[in-house]
């Protein structure tokens, strides 16, 4: 097996870790709204302009879902991961529409090292993602399992 590039021992509190952009096309939008989100606004431009989002927009939840092929895209597929318990906090602050391009970071706000399992670390994190005009439209906070190198090797 290729030794991970990121474990435990990597992640420093403070650090800010680049999420890299992804464009967001209108026909993503109907796609994942059609199996997953069908409200009028994320299936149809129209509709879209008549709600309060101004446009075909993003469901949150894929907004959520882009949010993690990018952090899986950045360093996550290339790391110790072990999966997360949960998910503390996200907001949908501005809708994501077809056009924008997102961008974003992840921030280590604190790590320790497990009692109970001391070869597995929790990471905490905070993620936020942008749109091309800089203007926030997600945030969540979470907490991370990393294996440590140790017990990665």
């Amino acid at each position: 097996m290729t030794a991970k590039t990121w474990a435990y021992e990597d992640f420093v509190e403070g650090a800010s870790l680049d999420l890299g952009t992804k464009l967001v096309s209108a026909a993503e939008i109907v796609e994942f709204a059609s199996e997953f989100d069908a409200q009028p606004m994320h299936l149809d431009e129209a509709a879209g302009k008549a709600s309060i989002l101004g446009g075909l927009s993003a469901s949150g939840w894929h907004t959520c879902a882009m949010f993690m092929r990018m952090l899986c895209d950045a360093f996550l597929l290339d790391s110790t991961s072990q999966g997360s318990p949960g998910i503390d906090h996200v907001k949908w602050k501005k809708p994501v529409l077809a056009g924008d391009t997102l961008s974003g970071a992840v921030t280590v706000l604190a790590k320790r090292q497990s009692k109970s399992r001391p070869q597995l670390g929790l990471v905490s994190m905070r993620s936020e993602l942008f749109n091309q005009r800089g203007e926030s439209v997600f945030e969540l906070e979470n907490t991370g399992m990393f294996l440590t190198r140790e017990a990665a090797a």
